[in-house]
């Protein structure tokens, strides 16, 4: 391969010498995309790929790489026209005894010497169109992504720059005997022959892979399962000039090619065949020790249910309840101390919370068939018996591969990420629905809401003179989705209209949404989501918020607030740490104004502004709840609800979401069946509630030894960039949020906007941490408070307590 210094100037113009020389020049700050362009005999077609591709890269901080196989005169060409380029263009030339793996060889050799955090491959003989490339590199740098594939067999894409009928059918029937003989691991990629695709360089090693021929997409997948996985649709052009490289020979390489791969794959099972039967022995192991334990429970459960049945009189259900509640317990320390002593994860309360919901959620569904069973003449025992049986396997099951497994790094992706640049086909509505928005909504006079459902963490802001036609968003009911089922969800960006449609697999049952990126913001959510306002909002309307509320000159900030002697003071925690705990107690034993729970909007001035939701309570808020108010059916509900919807119940339903499960409609029913336990602030406690205040004091609490310590600047802004990004953790954020674009704002200008107003907001504020093993930060916080204002003795002004707005908001002290 010539290269700089090899010392072979005689064979080159002096032209190609520069060109090649710019491989190794050190022009500082590297590109953020490299474009590998793999060329063989293409001098007819760079001079126009080069002038259709470079004004598309260059606003992409991109440099274009050719590694070149050519015995024509390609370099020269590409020598002469690389000047008037607007892009770096730097040359890799193989000679022929140096092209081991044909263009596989070239791309993992165009990789080892590329600078961008980012590689894009594609051919130089314009099938690829330029745009498309472009669009696609876009896409990659912006989503939370791997790998992402130019599919010409999923959404508005086509194959149809193939030449012939017999090229598209071999095209097509390649790509089902490659989706067949790696079906776990091309489970979402429609098109894994691709050869317009784009990786991050961190997430693929070089090592692993040894690609022969074209198929090079192929092995990266297959070497790389748990890289997460984007498709852009794009319609195939066909070849400028040219012939096709494509040839008998070249069959037959990708035959011995995928049979190399899939054989690899089979000896490296039969050389682990020992493990793996000694792995599944184990399983069988686990599952028999699992038995003889449930037995136990059983035994235990039985004996329980005939004391409540029969001196105790209860009805039957109730007692199958508690006896259910013994068993789980005596079950539980067995097998946590027993059998999965060594595969344990997480916290005991944890593992605990979670096999305690697996067994309450089996129980729903054990009691009706207990009571048929009954009503069949079936004795209480013997029908209990035969219900906790009926269950063991779902019970092992989840157990051994959910809640007594690591999560899985290596998983693929359950939710198949398509941008499709064309438009969106429409859908049927299987019937007419009205489109007035009953529901209408001024969130802190910057954004408003308009919906046709009612949003309880919204309803502090009802605000129902304002018109119609002119909310910032706007949520209606709607048919979402196909009418048949589909094998996994499914995220689709249509580009040119500012489209995103998320499908489940349940079709038009499924919970699915469409969004149309205004002015305003369409969002149309499925029947199911419909009936679950709780998800609706916290996993769709609030992304949305967070964003143009960053547009707008706010931030959405995951924290408490309240203020206390006068004196702002922020709260920020990991979900389920204890923040809302802190919150009731602070109120209660030392009384000020309550702005937020969960969130709050905050400006560059230093100005929190009050963001009022319901309080959800978690198992161990209870603690800090004495509400007088509430009546002894919530007191028992809240019980289960507590425990459902707190940290083991959300840590269940994440590792779930790993899995190729309608996540978000088990949400929604799970929401819909047992709500989640919200509650105004002043049900739980006695208190007001302010509009805003001058945050002087904030305090990141933790659990552990206890402790405090200051934060510099720069450390707080990215605890509380972590903490807010934490509460966004559940399905389908991660898919959505990249795909936003608020008033020609894009995902990366919106989240640096974003760091830019909160790095304003934290220059006006003292933070801390406070470390506590006994939740006592509520005791803590006004010892500090107190101890620091005596000393200093300052002066505080009262913060606005809640009239009303109108206008300009009012902060403590003068306008805001």
């Amino acid at each position: 391969m010539n290269r700089v210094g090899s010392g072979v100037r005689d064979r080159r113009t002096e032209p190609e010498a520069q060109l090649q020389a710019l491989h190794e020049a050190d022009e500082g700050r590297p590109p953020r995309l490299t474009v590998i362009v793999p060329t063989r005999n293409e001098a007819e077609n760079v001079p126009i790929l080069l002038a259709r591709l470079g004004p598309l890269l260059a606003p992409l901080d991109a440099e274009l790489l050719v590694v070149d196989d050519s015995d024509d005169g390609t370099p020269g060409v590409l020598a002469r026209v690389a000047a008037a380029a607007p892009i770096t263009v730097r040359l890799l030339h193989r000679p022929p005894h140096a092209r081991a793996g044909g263009l596989g060889g070239a791309v993992l050799l165009g990789t080892a010497h590329a600078r961008g955090a980012w590689v894009l491959v594609m051919d130089a003989d314009l099938q690829h169109p330029p745009a498309a490339a472009a669009t696609l590199a876009r896409i990659a740098m912006r989503h939370d992504v791997d790998v992402v594939i130019g599919t010409r067999y999923a959404g508005n894409g086509s194959p149809g720059g193939l030449d012939g009928a017999l090229r598209t059918a071999t095209s097509s029937w390649a790509t089902r005997l490659v989706k067949g003989m790696f079906p776990r691991r091309l489970a979402t990629v429609s098109d894994p022959m691709s050869g317009l695709f784009a990786f991050r360089r961190a997430a693929v090693r070089l090592d692993r892979m040894n690609p022969t021929g074209f198929k090079v997409l192929l092995e990266l997948l297959v070497r790389h399962p748990g890289a997460r996985v984007a498709e852009v649709a794009y319609d195939m052009a066909p070849r400028h000039d040219g012939r096709s490289k494509a040839s008998l020979r070249e069959g037959v390489t990708f035959l011995r090619h995928l049979a190399r791969l899939r054989g690899r794959r089979l000896v490296g099972q039969i050389r682990r065949s020992p493990r793996t039967h000694v792995e599944r022995l184990r399983e069988l192991g686990r599952m028999i020790a699992f038995g003889m334990v449930g037995l136990s429970g059983m035994v235990v459960n039985t004996a329980v249910l005939w004391f409540c049945y029969e001196p105790a009189r209860m009805h039957h259900l109730i007692g199958a309840a508690l006896a259910t509640q013994v068993s789980t317990s005596w079950n539980f320390l067995l097998i946590d101390s027993l059998i999965y002593r060594r595969n344990r994860h997480g916290s005991f309360a944890a593992r605990a919370a979670r096999f305690f919901l697996l067994n309450n959620a089996l129980l729903l569904l054990r009691l009706p068939v207990l009571q048929a069973l009954v009503w069949a003449g079936v004795g209480i025992l013997v029908a209990n018996a035969v219900t906790l049986v009926a269950l063991f396997l779902v019970r092992f099951l989840v157990n051994d591969r959910v809640i007594y497994t690591a999560v899985d790094k290596a998983r693929r992706d359950p939710v198949r990420l398509l941008v499709a640049g064309a438009s969106e086909a429409p859908s049927t509505p299987s019937r007419r629905r009205y489109q007035y928005l009953k529901y209408r909504y001024d969130v802190a006079g910057v954004v408003t809401i308009g919906s046709q459902i009612m949003l309880p963490e919204l309803e502090f802001f009802r605000a129902q003179w304002v018109p119609d036609s002119e909310v910032d968003i706007a949520v209606r009911v709607s048919d979402i989705g196909g009418r048949g089922p589909q094998r996994r969800a499914a995220m689709t960006q249509y580009a040119d209209q500012s489209v995103l449609r998320y499908e489940e697999q349940l079709g038009r049952w499924g919970a699915n949404f469409r969004i149309q990126l205004g002015p305003p913001i369409e969002i149309q959510v499925g029947p199911l989501l419909a009936h679950s306002p709780h998800v609706v909002y916290t996993n769709i309307i609030e992304a949305l918020l967070r964003f143009v509320m960053v547009a707008r000159g706010h931030m959405l900030l995951h924290s408490a607030c309240v203020t206390l002697d006068g004196v702002g003071v922020m709260l920020s925690a990991l979900t389920d740490t204890g923040k809302t705990a802190t919150v009731l107690r602070l109120l209660r034993d030392h009384g000020g104004l309550f702005l937020s729970d969960d969130m709050t909007i905050v400006r560059p001035d230093g100005v929190a502004t009050c963001f009022p939701k319901p309080l959800t309570i978690s198992a161990h808020t209870l603690r800090a709840v004495q509400a007088q108010d509430l009546t002894p059916a919530e007191w028992r509900r809240l019980q289960l609800q507590s425990r459902l919807h707190s940290k083991g119940g959300r840590s269940l339903a994440l590792t779930l979401s790993r899995f190729n499960l309608p996540i978000m409609g088990i949400n929604a029913v799970t929401q819909l069946l047992i709500p989640p336990p919200k509650y105004s602030v002043d049900r739980l406690v006695p208190c007001r509630i302010g509009t805003t205040t001058r945050v002087e004091e904030l305090f990141v609490i933790e659990r552990g030894k206890p402790d405090i310590t200051e934060l510099d600047a720069a450390e707080t802004l990215d605890r509380m960039i972590d903490n807010t990004d934490d509460a966004y953790g559940f399905p389908p954020f991660r898919y959505l949020a990249p795909s936003i674009t608020i008033d020609g704002q894009g995902y990366v200008q919106l989240r640096a906007r974003e760091r830019d107003i909160l790095a304003g907001f934290l220059s006006h504020v003292r933070s801390r941490v406070v470390v506590s093993d006994n939740f006592g930060w509520a005791d803590d916080i006004p010892r500090l408070l107190r101890e620091e204002r005596a000393g200093r003795g300052a002066a505080v002004v009262p913060a606005q307590p809640w009239p009303s707005w109108s206008g300009d908001l009012t902060v403590a002290g003068g306008p805001a």
